[in-house]
């Protein structure tokens, strides 16, 4: 018995190894054909320069606009200060520099440097990462904000409320998220734009808030049913159970029926979040420089779209990667509870 025991499992073993080595083996093979193919065309190949569009140096110099004598200089908390005099008049120049190259006394002359220093600075590829990150967050909180209440009113007995609910979910789910954030940024946009300038506000509303509209209204049509199929699918005896203990339809919702749903949506709530950072590289369209949008103007100026596009790949799975690890550690910890 304990033979044929110890048998099945080294087989078991040996099988599951198998299948590792075939996964690695096929890996190693889509490599290669990639690295193939590249070889295959007329493009030189520059990982060199791709680390300056994350972190860069930059030198910022402060320079001097007239002809004169330095009468002081003075550097304090990364600050400097220097005067210059051209006849009766002193000119005062400040900025941020490290070290000051210039001293009392010396006679400058316009576009002499004065002060200077190098700064790391965040690249492009990183804001447009920070952006889309910032972009995402937000429409997810406002996309739970607005599916919780469009799928409690789904299933409301209100027909106002439902029919409210059923009208917004067709509406958004109906078309493109595309169109709906051309018509978010071109339509309402310039509606509450120019009224907000007729009432005196000049600045506006940014195009950023627009594409948080349009991403958050979308993403909560879909939340909307989420809840709504995960708040059904708990046995109506839970509701009748929690309503004879007195219960108000209320308290048995928030107490009884929304906890157990939560648990069963976190899975495709996760499916659809990742699918919303993914979707925020539409809002490029509407001049918000999300990672998208950032990789598209540094391929346009650095003629590097292989390596560029890779790169904005790998970010995007990052984010998705870490964003559903972040769901199924709630969720475990909501089993255990």
């Amino acid at each position: 018995m304990n033979d044929s025991l110890t048998q099945r499992l080294n087989k078991q073993r040996r099988s599951y190894q198998l299948s590792v080595l075939c996964f690695f083996m096929l890996l190693a093979g889509l490599i290669a054909g990639l690295y193939y193919a590249t070889l295959q065309i007329d493009y030189v190949w520059r990982w060199y320069n791709v680390p300056k569009y994350f972190v860069y140096q930059q030198t910022i110099e402060l320079k001097c606009d007239v002809e004169g004598d330095v009468t002081s200089t003075s550097l304090k908390d990364g600050v400097a200060v220097v005067k210059v005099k051209q006849g009766d008049d002193v000119s005062t120049y400040e900025g941020e520099a490290q070290e000051i190259s210039v001293e009392p006394g010396d006679v400058v002359y316009p576009d002499d440097v004065l002060a200077s220093g190098q700064y790391w600075k965040a690249g492009i590829l990183i804001l447009g990462l920070i952006l889309t990150l910032k972009v995402s967050m937000i429409a997810i909180f406002f996309g739970i904000f607005i599916g919780l209440f469009g799928g409690l009113a789904r299933i409301s007995d209100n027909p106002a409320l439902k029919w409210s609910a059923v009208t917004y979910i067709e509406l958004i789910r109906g078309s493109p998220l595309l169109v709906q954030i051309f018509i978010w940024y071109f339509v309402l946009g310039t509606l509450i734009n120019t009224l907000l300038t007729k009432y005196g506000f000049e600045n506006g509303v940014p195009p950023l808030w627009f594409g948080v509209a349009a991403l958050a209204s979308f993403t909560g049509a879909y939340v909307a049913e989420i809840v709504r199929a995960g708040i059904q699918s708990i046995h109506r005896g839970q509701t009748e159970a929690a309503r004879s203990l007195g219960m108000t339809y209320a308290q048995s919702m928030l107490h009884v029926i929304l906890p157990q749903a939560m648990l069963r949506i976190i899975p495709p709530l996760a499916g659809q979040f990742i699918s919303l950072i993914k979707d925020s590289s539409l809002l490029g369209i509407i001049a918000i420089r999300e990672l998208t949008k950032a990789t598209r103007e540094v391929v346009t100026t650095s003629l590097q779209p292989f390596e560029l596009w890779f790169v904005c790949a790998l970010l995007y799975l990052i984010l998705t990667f870490t964003f559903s690890m972040f769901l199924q550690y709630l969720e475990r910890r909501a089993l255990v509870q």
